[in-house]
């Protein structure tokens, strides 16, 4: 049973995270309806294996399934073992190298590791769409296929520039909205969560479920979270994020020494706190707090109230180097930081470098600079490389 909360209630604290619900006044109407019948909303995200790590990025949607479930309803968490077989083209200018079963499952098994430490594992169904689209013929494929035209299809800004410019498109990408499409059917979703970069595919999946006799699902979408360096979307590749499986030391460290303006974002999307008490937040006093929360989440009470009492004495990078010539833009070199030192002068120069300890670090603007002996720590770039340096006396 939904727990006693009136509809506009559970609107309330659902809305908080979220970029658009379409459509809001649907979801009011679904959740009369639930409430009516005594049963709860079946609320699905899907996630493709194709990486094994999550990071704070993937958790904005996670999140969302654990305020749904908060309220009493079902989540579902779709590990996409088969749309991973064809790789989401969203996004993507090129077509993705198909991965093999057995990476995709070894991925799947981190996943599992992973979203229950905010999920509760008693409440979601675990589920792999290969369950239904493995079985699948080919008359149903064909039937699938036939609900959707590829006028539409095209209409999706990347297929559309890729088609434009001459960038071959495979017709098995063509088919990765229909298939996730059906993955709403198979499952009788009320509500598909998504990033706002899959909108597109969440929106086929409602379209489709009118098609097979059901209600449309609404679709939710999620902010892309920015990234540590406060541009980007957060990205393994791009160096800007925070694994949910590093360190408690490296995560406090990593979110004590993000850009301030980063602090309400993240607060909005990565905890449970209300808006109303995040407006109230000084960015300059709260980081700390925000760190502690979101350690606490993947590491426990015990191992976020260490790292936060010891926050001043955390340990360097393991990483060291040692440098003999103290000017900040041979150290670079040195260290394997830049390329050379007109890549260290370009670095410094653009505001990308500091310097200082492992808890405060400050910004070198002179390539020249000599550093004093000692050791300190070096931060570089958008990427955060971090390493431990020792300039000889």
């Amino acid at each position: 049973m939904i727990e006693v909360l009136s509809v506009d209630e559970q609107l309330f604290y659902l809305r908080k995270g979220f970029a658009e619900i379409i459509r809001e006044e649907d979801l009011r109407e679904r959740l009369e309806l639930a409430l009516k019948e005594g049963r709860p909303l079946r609320v699905k995200a899907g996630f493709d294996p194709t990486a094994p790590d999550l990071h704070l990025g993937h958790t904005v949607l996670i999140r969302k399934m654990k305020h749904f479930q908060d309220m009493g309803h079902t989540v579902i968490f779709l590990i996409g073992d088969m749309t991973g077989l064809i790789g989401d083209p969203t996004g993507r200018n090129a077509m993705r190298p198909p991965m093999t079963r057995e990476e995709l499952a070894k991925n799947a098994e981190t996943y599992k590791a992973q979203v229950f430490k905010l999920l509760d594992p008693e409440k979601t169904e675990l589920r792999f769409n290969s369950e239904w689209l493995e079985p699948l013929g080919y008359e149903q494929i064909v039937r699938l296929t036939s609900h959707y035209t590829v006028a539409r299809l095209l209409e999706r800004d990347d297929f559309s520039k890729r088609y434009k410019e001459g960038i071959p498109i495979s017709v098995h990408e063509l088919l990765y909205p229909l298939a996730q499409a059906y993955d709403s059917v198979a499952l009788k979703c009320d509500v598909e969560l998504g990033g706002t970069d899959q909108k597109f595919n969440l929106l086929v999946g409602r379209e489709i479920q009118k098609d097979y006799g059901l209600l449309p699902q609404i679709v939710a979408t999620v902010p892309i979270l920015e990234g540590l360096d406060g541009v980007e979307k957060m990205s393994k590749s791009k160096g800007n994020y925070v694994g949910i499986t590093e360190p408690p030391t490296d995560m406090f460290r990593k979110l004590m020494n993000m850009p301030d303006a980063l602090v309400p974002r993240y607060f909005e999307l990565l905890t449970d706190l209300p808006m109303d008490e995040i407006a109230a937040l000084d960015p300059l006093t709260s980081k700390k707090d925000l760190a502690y929360r979101i350690v606490k989440d993947f590491h426990g009470e015990d191992a976020a109230a260490r790292v936060a009492e010891n926050w001043g004495s955390v340990p360097l990078p393991e990483n060291h180097a040692e440098a003999s010539d103290a000017r900040i833009n041979r150290i670079l070199v040195a260290a394997g930081l830049a390329q050379s030192v007109g890549d260290a002068d370009r670095l410094i120069k653009s505001g990308a470098v500091k310097a200082g300890n492992s808890v405060t670090l400050e910004s070198v603007t002179n390539p020249a600079q000599r550093m004093e002996p000692g050791e300190f720590v070096v931060r570089v770039g958008k990427r955060y490389r971090w390493i431990r340096l020792t300039v000889a006396s």
